[in-house]
């Protein structure tokens, strides 16, 4: 790449790597934005996500269509968040503590299931070819975007615009609140929260699906590097707005491609150190939200972690 475009090709490879790298922190944020709007958190998305990698590329290798294996990660996402929202109705249960039961859970239900599809390879998810204008191929590959991404794009317009202006979206926001409020205009606490804790897990489990089906496209066990707890300080960062949520996914997918980027133009010593920039952010922002006498702006107040 240096040799045909120098030094651009590094904005060029983060480029093409944040939209690569940010599509599944674009669904899993905004299905943990939708959670915690409702007034829980659901830190077991890590292990709905790796679920949701391995079934979906599972469906896909034994059915041949990987829009069926994102369906079915889908609904394996849903499933997940059915049993989290289910568990957190019982008394005196704490929903951080159900969250990593089910994080662990789902890993070692992914793992168990998985060892099978390690080697088999499974049809991919389409893509665009965006850079169809260039005769380079470095310029092709970069914007080469996945229909996920896209889809990812509109859904968090969708997803604002739902929570500020429809009925559903009003009643996800008074019960997160206060759930207290909610109870005095007949709303169902319990049920708002199962249902949006699914939704949740359900667009955790397509977030899963892009791993496996696209990028990086093959299934192993240590495909999620992390991103389902990554997505959790995101949607902090995000201040629990779905179009941010999206921006904030672009700047931790600019982050996780600057290694590969910075080796791509010959910069091979120490390289890997900035394969740990996505971590390193995350800490930093969680510690640049944080405070002591003040609390989080648009934070839910029925979230235990604002409490």
């Amino acid at each position: 790449m240096t040799d045909e475009i120098g030094l651009w090709g590094v904005p060029l490879a983060i480029l093409g790597g944040a939209i690569r790298v940010s599509t599944p922190f674009i669904f899993v944020s905004i299905g943990e934005c939708l959670t915690e709007r409702s007034g829980r958190i659901n830190l077991g998305l890590e292990g709905t996500l790796v679920f949701g990698a391995m079934s979906g590329y599972a469906v896909a290798y034994h059915t041949g269509s990987p829009w069926l294996g994102t369906l079915a990660a889908a609904f394996s996402g849903l499933l997940f968040g059915l049993l989290h929202g289910w568990l957190c109705r019982l008394p005196r249960v704490n929903d951080i503590a159900i969250g990593i039961a089910l994080m662990i859970f789902g890993t070692g239900l992914a793992f168990l299931f998985g060892k099978p599809y390690v080697q088999p390879v499974a049809p991919d998810l389409p893509a665009i070819p965006l850079g169809f204008w260039s005769s380079l191929p470095q310029v092709q590959a970069a914007l080469n975007v996945n229909v996920l991404f896209l889809v990812g794009i509109v859904l968090a317009f969708a997803t604002a615009w739902m929570l500020k202006n429809t009925r559903v979206g009003l009643t996800i926001r008074v019960t997160g609140d206060s759930a207290d409020a909610a109870r005095a205009l007949g709303i169902d606490v319990n049920r708002v929260r199962l249902w949006s804790t699914a939704a949740g897990g359900a667009l955790a489990g397509v977030g899963g699906a892009y791993l496996s089906l696209y990028y990086p496209g093959s299934w192993n066990e240590g495909i999620s590097s992390g991103q389902g707890l990554m997505a959790v300080a995101l949607v902090i960062f995000a201040r629990w707005n779905p179009v941010n949520c999206l921006y904030a996914s672009l700047l931790f997918g600019g982050a996780g491609a600057l290694g590969p980027a910075l080796q791509s133009v010959g910069i091979t010593s120490g390289y890997y150190l900035f394969y740990a920039a996505p971590y390193v952010l995350t800490l930093g922002l969680l510690v640049a939200t944080s405070s002591r006498t003040r609390a989080m702006p648009s934070a839910p107040g029925e979230l235990s972690i604002v409490k």
